[in-house]
């Protein structure tokens, strides 16, 4: 019996928004998950096919003199959509508006009737209201979560674990009582520069903001530590009907743009959280996010779903030694979890 729907179209095998020196770990990631791993858990997760929306969806998320240049870009080609991250290409607009679309096809349909969706070629969250970012052109996190609310789902969580602080998903959201959780990398001159803990939101959304800056060299015991004692407690007392995951794996050690240390038993971790909260009848919207080491990407985010549905393969299963972090790095975050605490206590969040 299917648990859930992999969200997919051939399209997304030449997708990226990368510059060329990334464009082929962008892609290759998809290609291995699709071929190598889809088949391990296509008893459990079904294909399902992308609905193209129309460009006005855009708007929940983003101004429309944005999304203009972007559509001008597309059909010139060339440049840049940002600072020099998010290459401008002929049919660049056409190819993000198929990628958010299809979260936003999982989106509807998690809402509709599936308990768990996964899109590949999802999870953007640099992407900002006026600007691209970071290979990020239309902010589908974003979008899905106020799509959602549209249907008035009222109680959302965001929770992102990509390396790289969501940055357009926090500014777009800010002041919406939509509850984001970030754990990310942070130091000096890492992108984008944002995702501090005293960011909690404003208006509306005060306290609904939650970031958790780890230092670069944070190891399994820091994942552990932040989803025992932070993530799992605020989500069980916010208790979501929706739960949207970025599930960036640039995290994993070895990732050529990072420097965490984050393994396979993080995100095993991460996966049985999630299988939890699928098991409580929550439902879950699962995007692809980044990664540059396509094999591990992909292996990645098939222990994930593979918790999620109860897929027991050996070949998904955790087969990293754990890494454990400085005294320094511990002493760091569990001071930065404290800060946090008081403060989601303070609000009543916690």
């Amino acid at each position: 019996m299917a648990h859930g729907r992999v969200v997919f179209d051939k399209k997304f095998y030449r997708i990226a928004f990368t510059p060329s020196y990334l464009r082929h770990r962008w892609t290759a990631r998809v290609r291995i998950f699709m071929e190598k791993y889809f088949p391990l858990l296509q008893d459990k997760l079904v294909l399902t096919k992308v609905k193209v929306f129309p460009e006005s969806i855009l708007e929940l998320a983003h101004d429309r003199d944005y999304i203009s240049f972007v559509k001008k870009m597309s059909l010139t080609g060339g440049g840049f959509l940002d600072y020099g991250d998010t290459p401008a290409y002929k049919g660049v607009f056409e190819d993000a508006l198929l990628a958010v679309s299809g979260t936003l096809t999982l989106a509807e349909q998690v809402y509709k009737e599936e308990l768990t969706g996964f899109n590949p070629q999802g999870g953007f969250h640099h992407a900002r209201r006026k600007s691209a970012g970071g290979f990020c052109v239309f902010n589908d996190v974003a979008l899905s979560a106020r799509y959602l609310r549209k249907k008035d789902v009222r109680k959302i969580a965001v929770i992102d674990i990509d390396a790289h602080h969501g940055d357009g998903t926090q500014e777009i959201l800010y002041k919406d009582d939509i509850l984001k959780i970030s754990l990310h990398g942070y130091g000096y001159g890492f992108y984008p520069g944002t995702g501090w803990i005293d960011e909690l939101g404003e208006g509306r959304g005060l306290c609904f903001n939650v970031n958790v800056p780890v230092p670069l060299g944070s190891g399994d015991d820091i994942f552990a530590m932040v989803l025992k004692n932070l993530i799992e407690p605020l989500i069980e007392s916010y208790n979501p009907e929706v739960v949207i995951v970025q599930n960036g794996a640039d995290g994993h050690v070895g990732d050529p743009l990072v420097g965490l240390r984050f393994t396979d038993n993080s995100y095993a971790q991460f996966g049985e959280f999630l299988s939890r909260l699928h098991s409580d009848n929550k439902k879950l919207l699962i995007l692809g996010g980044g990664g540059y080491l396509p094999d591990e990407t992909a292996r990645i985010w098939a222990l994930v779903l593979s918790k999620i549905v109860g897929v027991r393969e050996k070949i998904l299963s955790a087969r990293e030694k754990r890494t454990s972090s400085s005294q320094k790095t511990v002493s760091l975050v569990k001071d930065r979890l404290v800060f946090l605490k008081e403060k989601l206590e303070k609000c009543g969040m916690l």
